[in-house]
């Protein structure tokens, strides 16, 4: 799953065994990734 850091804006790839921390500088708030799918919602 793919992540940004929030302080250096560096993709982060995270495994199931590692830590939340970006390997970069250190900083621990990483960003979920948006798809880039459109979504359409039927509204009747």
């Amino acid at each position: 799953m793919s992540y940004k850091c929030s302080r250096c804006k560096r993709d982060v790839q995270l495994d199931e065994y590692g830590g939340v921390r970006c390997p970069y500088c250190g900083h621990r708030v990483l960003l979920k990734e948006r798809s880039r799918d459109v979504k359409e919602v039927d509204v009747r």
